[in-house]
């Protein structure tokens, strides 16, 4: 299947969407800020990142311009939040995020988005 990072600052959440992906699959490395996130990707090479936006550093938007940036290939990264009144998806796919998922996650929905994410075309650098 595929390799995805997960940035989140959670170990809860973490170890949740870890069992979720790992059951389904997927490779699944985590890293609970975003301390060190580009040498990560470019060591890694996933095939998707799953980033909370609200992390204790660097904020996820701040992080994902430093992807799309510093990143010399194509690839995809979902915000993974608790942003989710009226509007927060479309700040988000505004700012260069290629998706948008809630949480709390639906635990029976989750891998499906992921498989989701996975199969949209990533952007171009």
């Amino acid at each position: 299947m595929a390799t995805i990072l997960i940035v989140e600052d959670s170990p809860d959440n973490m170890k949740l969407f870890r069992t979720l992906l790992t059951l389904h699959g997927h490779d699944v490395l985590g890293m609970a800020g975003g301390d060190g996130l580009i040498q990560q990707i470019l060591e890694s090479r996933p095939d998707l990142v799953l980033m909370d936006i609200q992390l204790p550093e660097r904020d996820g938007f701040e992080l994902l311009q430093d992807i799309r940036r510093e990143i010399p290939t194509a690839l995809p990264v979902v915000a993974l939040t608790a942003h989710a009144m009226a509007g927060d998806r479309e700040r988000a796919m505004e700012a260069g995020f290629d998706g948008h998922i809630t949480k709390p996650i639906d635990i029976r929905a989750f891998p499906g988005q992921v498989t989701e994410a996975l199969r949209q075309e990533p952007p171009i650098p």
